[in-house]
């Protein structure tokens, strides 16, 4: 058995020099996307189509400078598992363990709906993937995110725990 030498699955389009950019409101706040946090990720796709997180390498940055890795992780290191970011088949109900490190990096998912129709600043969407994503680190915090075909990430709204929008507002494959 052999691993695809690409990702292909159409709701994580990882498309080399592709460009998304968000814009959106946190808690009455207007968000501007700044880097904070440059991260290094590590994903596979199996023959299903299943994109899988393995890892991600992060510097956190104050004032232009690394201060912290906190949240980095990687799969088979100190008891951390790999976690399913994007399953093959969406189906409504399905829940899953996105990426696995006791107490740093637990995020799970729940497919919500799967031939949503969702419009935003970019345009309207058909055959949007919505999930439910929390953490039990967190467990106040939910928000909900839409994933379209070709595109990936067209929104994520925050439900519990606060308020935010986040919305695509640019996309160049």
């Amino acid at each position: 058995m052999s691993a695809p030498a690409t990702i292909d699955n159409p709701y994580l389009p990882f498309v080399a020099g592709s460009r998304w950019v968000y814009e959106g409101e946190s808690d009455g706040e207007v968000e501007r996307i700044e880097i904070v946090e440059d991260t290094h990720d590590w994903y596979a796709q199996d023959e299903a189509g299943n994109v899988w997180y393995l890892g991600e390498e992060v510097d956190n940055y104050e004032n232009g400078q690394v201060v912290d890795h906190d949240g980095s992780w990687e799969a088979g290191v100190d008891g951390a598992l790999p976690g399913i970011v994007m399953p093959a088949a969406p189906a409504v109900g399905d829940a899953y363990r996105q990426e696995y490190l006791v107490g740093e990096a637990e995020d799970m998912g729940e497919v919500l709906a799967v031939d949503a129709r969702v419009a935003g600043p970019t345009g309207s969407y058909t055959g949007v993937v919505t999930t439910r994503d929390w953490t039990p680190l967190e467990p106040d915090v939910v928000e909900q995110r839409d994933d379209a075909p070709g595109v990936g990430m067209i929104r994520e709204t925050q439900v519990a725990g606060g308020t935010a929008l986040i919305e695509l507002v640019g996309y160049e494959p």
